[in-house]
């Protein structure tokens, strides 16, 4: 298929056909639309499509009902099958002639985008929908079976401007809850840390922001504190949630300085709601001048020490249980672990390593294996292979938190 034609094929294809770019204006049109359209492709390309098409009949918002598609397309980078569209077209007397569309949107991937341009399918359809006896609504249909038929179709059309809404209103959703999770993730102290890669990845099969979070903290005399901590759950609550924990444990790291002490705290005030409960969280502090690693551990997975020969460690000699999940607060345990320069540490959340139907140890050993063979790279470089092998670079059921530093 190397040699394949893929200009003269699109010109070929019978079937109306024209692409736009995400701002919606066209950059390329087949014959069979043309055609269809009566527009030449000097009226077609380098125009808005709206601007093209302008709306000309007020009664069925054809423009609100595309374009609302198009968006959809471009937020999901799936491809969308509208309900049948009608869009007359005018003729040489100056008036307008009926005609009914069949649209399918269809994302077309670039290389920096999943959707970087919308290839519309526009099969005109209306001589079918004559033969079935469908008018405009507004008009009498004859017979009762006709009668039945078209308002089973406006029904139709009714619940595709409904879900069109819908769609319209999750997308205002997903862009509120993006930018509270942007903003709930601020690390100002990361840039002082040429050395630390951190990643979030949402679950693909949520609102776009979960519960997981990370955090970069400097300390007095080179001592820095690396943390990630999951909430249960999925959505806006769990990432209000998430929000909260991440600053009382930020606040609580730099007033005490200790790890435990400071999921002790965080433990403490987790037990006040209800939504906080069995939150996991693991905080690690750097100490340079005694080359020890300090962590505390409250129902999390255990960090990794990778050092320059792929050898891993797992810090896992203190584990205590998920914040709250105690029927009395008990405080935290703490242990040191020794490093060298080169070593690097790895903090994760559990999106990471568990896998459906799959023993979390199995989703551990496969972590340790890929960073311990990625263990020359640098941080950023190292992240981006550890996601990509483990197949998750594009997300995953769960959301990742991801940190790893060169020590």
């Amino acid at each position: 298929m190397a040699d394949l034609d893929y200009v003269a094929l699109f010109a070929a294809i019978p079937t109306p056909c024209v692409v736009i770019t995400r701002e919606m204006v066209i950059v390329a049109a087949n014959p069979a639309y043309t055609a269809a359209t009566g527009k030449s492709p000097e009226d077609l390309v380098g125009r808005e499509i709206f601007e093209v098409f302008p709306e000309n009949d007020p009664e069925v918002h054809s423009e609100r009902d595309v374009r609302s598609s198009l968006n959809r397309v471009m937020e999901t980078a799936r491809p969308h099958t509208m309900a049948l569209q009608k869009y007359d077209v005018p003729v040489e007397d100056g008036g307008f002639e009926e005609r009914w569309w069949s649209l399918i949107n269809v994302p077309i991937p670039g290389p920096d985008s999943p959707v970087e341009w919308i290839l519309i399918r526009a099969e005109d359809v209306t001589a079918f929908v004559q033969s079935r006896g469908f008018r405009h609504p507004h008009t009498r249909v004859p017979s009762k079976a006709m009668a039945l038929e078209a308002e089973l179709f406006e029904r139709a059309r009714e619940l595709q401007h409904l879900n069109l809404e819908l769609s319209a209103a999750n997308l205002r959703d997903r862009q509120v809850a993006v930018t509270l999770q942007k903003a709930m993730l601020l690390t100002p102290d990361l840039e002082n840390h040429t050395d630390v890669a951190v990643r979030y990845l949402p679950a693909t099969e949520s609102l776009n922001v979960c519960g997981d979070w990370y955090d970069v903290i400097d300390l007095a005399t080179g001592r820095f504190a690396l943390g990630v901590g999951d909430v249960v759950g999925h959505g806006l609550e769990a990432a209000a949630v998430m929000g909260m924990l991440r600053s009382v444990l930020n606040a609580a790291v730099r007033a005490l300085e200790r790890p435990a002490h400071a999921l002790e705290v965080l433990g403490l005030y987790a037990r006040t709601m209800e939504d906080a409960l069995n939150s996991t969280a693991v905080e690690a502090m750097v100490d340079p001048a005694s080359k020890l690693i300090i962590y505390s551990n409250s129902g999390h997975p255990p960090p990794i020490l990778v050092h320059p020969s792929g050898e891993c460690d797992l810090l896992d000699q203190v584990l205590d249980p998920p914040l709250g999940a105690r029927p009395q607060h008990v405080p935290c345990s703490q242990a040191g672990h020794p490093y060298a320069w080169g070593d690097t540490l790895v903090l994760y959340t559990d999106g990471l390593i568990e896998r459906r139907g799959e023993d979390i140890d199995v989703g551990l050993r496969r972590l340790c294996e890929t960073v311990a063979r990625h263990s020359a790279l640098a941080p950023e470089e190292l992240a981006d292979a550890a996601l990509a092998d483990l197949g998750v670079a594009a997300g995953a059921h769960d959301d990742i938190s991801l940190v790893i530093a060169r020590l």
